[in-house]
């Protein structure tokens, strides 16, 4: 049965959407979030030598850093002030929801509704501001130990250079707040894909380019474009996907009207988690090139440039361990975001049951096992999606952008925000409605 949302994406029309004033101002507010972002990551770190760094970025750049710029928009890229990234805040939520599953008080914190969440979020505010500047502060060391890299190096550039990277990161939270609050979609995740897809043409040219210099063959272009769209395919089936559980409502009497009992589904995504396991387990992924940065005066040999170097992307302990925490994440996100018990107490407060499962616990319990079972293939799906292209980039060296990280979240975000759309859109034409009524019965 078509949802709510997918009948209304067959009947929309450019009048429906030309009335909906409130939508088009949050989409105007989003776009003009996203150009202040793109602007951002234009505007260099003081005291940076642009040429010595575009130099030593060329070196580095099919490493973790090449990674690190994909997800910054090009920031790293530029050495901007943007160049942290929205990573560090992301790497505080993981940890903030991790100790919410282990600390009684941020437990209790978690189930005194808003206002609770108000005080987690503010600790990943502070966390965030931790992180960011042990982060910028391994930036600064890492760019003086480069060739004439920095102008001036010194006490003056660390400072300036956490200042400058920590109000970049701590900017960008902000903005991605309002995003959310004021626009459309969930601000976070648009601006990771707004830098993703600003250096999707880059990247295309790029391929291009190596096609018309023999360096790619073009077999393996079309390849490479043909799985880009299985892929994209793949996502969208994956994405949409549902175990639908059957749920019923017994007859009720209220007053001297007795209801006919009626059925409903209990929808349970193959991928709760969305985009946030392979954004999480990256961002993990990032912290040991951040260490390195750290300890970059202490010789080539030392045990964080090994560490980092058998982390570098495309380095099989780097793909055994990108694919453990995609799985670790797909279970401990899902676990944060569907309670099973609350679902089951909810149904039996309304008189809903699982026909064959005894209402409370034993629907609970149903319920967690099979959400188990379709994260476990949700997990696979993840996966696969993430790791098979990141064999071809290593076989043929073709940008990040192609990844398949990079595609589950440019397309899982463009799904969300579009049927975020039809959602004002559908409030706006049955606020609509209800005034036709309203007027109607008036005039009666």
């Amino acid at each position: 049965m078509a949802s709510a949302a997918e009948q209304l994406a067959a009947n929309l029309n450019f009048s429906a959407f030309a009335k909906a004033e409130e939508l088009k101002k949050r989409i105007w507010f989003t776009l003009g979030a996203l150009l202040v972002y793109r602007f951002g990551t234009y505007v260099p770190l003081p005291g940076i030598n642009p040429e010595a760094f575009a130099q030593a970025f060329g070196q580095a750049q099919q490493g973790i850093v090449g990674l690190f710029n994909m997800f910054t928009g090009g920031a790293v890229e530029r050495m901007a002030i943007l160049a942290l990234g929205i990573m560090p805040y992301i790497s505080a939520s993981i940890i903030i929801q991790l100790l919410t599953s282990v600390v009684p008080s941020l437990e209790q914190l978690k189930k005194e509704g808003e206002q609770g969440r108000k005080v987690i979020n503010q600790y990943t505010r502070y966390g965030t501001v931790v992180l960011a500047t042990f982060q910028a502060y391994g930036i600064a060391i890492g760019l003086e130990g480069a060739t004439n890299v920095v102008v001036d190096p010194g006490w003056f550039f660390r400072i300036s250079a956490v200042i400058s990277l920590v109000g970049g990161t701590m900017f960008l939270m902000w903005l991605g707040e309002q995003i959310t609050a004021r626009g459309i979609g969930n601000g976070i995740s648009l601006i990771i894909f707004a830098g993703i897809v600003a250096g999707l043409p880059a990247a295309i040219v790029s391929t291009l380019e190596l096609g018309r210099q023999g360096a790619l063959a073009t077999p393996i272009i079309l390849g490479i474009i043909l799985l880009s769209v299985a892929v994209i395919a793949l996502i969208v089936f994956m994405e949409r996907a549902q175990r639908r559980l059957l749920i019923q409502y017994p007859k009720r009497q209220m007053g001297n009207r007795m209801f006919e009992g009626n059925t409903s589904f209990l929808p349970l995504k193959l991928n709760t988690a969305g985009v946030i396991p392979p954004i999480f387990a990256s961002s993990l992924l990032l912290v040991p090139a951040t260490i390195s940065g750290l300890g970059t005066t202490g010789g080539e040999d030392s045990i964080l440039t090994t560490v980092t170097a058998l982390l570098g992307h495309g380095q099989p302990l780097y793909m055994l361990l990108y694919a453990a925490l995609i799985v670790f994440f797909c279970y401990f996100y899902t676990a944060i975001v569907f309670n099973p018990t609350d679902t089951a107490d909810n149904l039996k407060k309304h008189g809903g049951f699982i026909p064959g499962i005894r209402p409370g616990e034993r629907t609970a319990q149903y319920i967690d096992y099979v959400l188990t079972r379709i994260t476990s293939v949700g997990a696979i799906y993840i996966v696969l999606v993430c790791l098979l292209p990141e064999f071809l980039i290593s076989a043929t060296g073709v940008p990040f952008y192609f990844g398949g990280t990079s595609l589950l979240i440019v397309v899982s975000v463009t799904m969300d925000t579009v049927s975020q759309i039809q959602g004002h859109l559908l409030a706006h034409q049955y606020e609509g409605l209800v005034k036709k009524a309203k007027l109607r019965g008036k005039r009666r």
